[in-house]
């Protein structure tokens, strides 16, 4: 980080892979180079795919993991309310860090995404938010030092723009060294590489069935504008991300319909 860029005054930082998960270490090292206040309120286990959820029905416990750091039993969502409403006490983050997730958040994706619902939730509580990713081909070699070298200048760059008007950036690193990275790119989400979701039926050892969810991914046609096309190539994406989901075309469509037929 330059030496004459100004620091934040307090980010908060939350993750869905949990609190001990590698990527959240590697964002902790960012954030205190970026901040001079840092908080972590982050799940105690793994949360991916729990999207935008929070927690109406079951109580939320807490664990002080130190100076401004706590575990949540709950969804990331749950971690960034808990956070601003109650850990931090008077303290308002100026910036929302999410991740850095182990794994890339691509198009419909980021739908289910523990990573970015997290995001989102600071953004429903009308703070500037950042979704972080780091994606990679293999599970067990996943290029850390790319996202630890590329992400102070990006949430630094990123940072600057959302305050203008808390928006939710989702940003996804590419699996390849950080010398060899392309620019950060503005992009559109896509479709990504989700094409469908299986179920794999198994029998545990007493003889009971039970069964696994997951992703079924692979090659969709994505623009060359999109986030899965850019990481593909070797940039730094970033899609600027809201809660409106309404279908502009269906809507048009369906308002013709229905007032053809009244």
């Amino acid at each position: 980080m330059s030496v004459s860029a100004p620091k934040l005054p307090c980010v908060l930082l939350t993750n869905d892979d949990g609190i001990d998960a590698p990527g959240l270490a590697v964002l902790e090292e960012v954030a205190h180079e970026l901040a001079d206040e840092v908080w972590v309120v982050a799940p105690e286990h793994d949360q991916s795919g729990t999207s935008h959820s929070i927690s109406l029905h079951s109580p939320l416990r807490v664990s002080r993991r130190g100076e401004r750091r706590f575990g949540v039993l709950g969804t990331p969502g749950d971690c960034v309310v808990m956070a601003v409403r109650q850990l931090m006490g008077d303290v308002t983050p100026t910036l929302v860090l999410s991740g850095i997730n182990r794994g890339a958040n691509l198009g419909v994706e980021t739908m289910f995404s523990g990573t970015v619902g997290a995001a989102m939730t600071g953004l429903l509580l009308g703070l500037p938010s950042i979704a972080l990713s780091q994606t990679f081909r293999d599970r067990e070699h996943v290029r850390w030092d790319t996202a630890r070298t590329l992400a102070p200048d990006v949430i630094r760059r990123l940072a600057a723009i959302a305050h203008d008007a808390p928006v939710c950036l989702n940003v996804n690193f590419p699996d390849v060294d950080a010398s060899a990275a392309g620019p950060l790119t503005v992009t559109r989400q896509g479709v990504g590489l989700v094409q469908g979701i299986d179920v794999v039926p198994l029998t545990d050892p007493r003889g009971i069935d039970y069964h696994w969810l997951r992703f079924h991914r692979g090659p969709r046609e994505n623009g060359p504008d999109t986030e899965t096309a850019v990481v593909g190539s070797g940039r730094v994406s970033v899609t600027p991300l809201h809660f409106d989901r309404t279908a502009a075309r269906t809507f048009a469509t369906l308002e013709n319909a229905l007032a053809a037929g009244a």
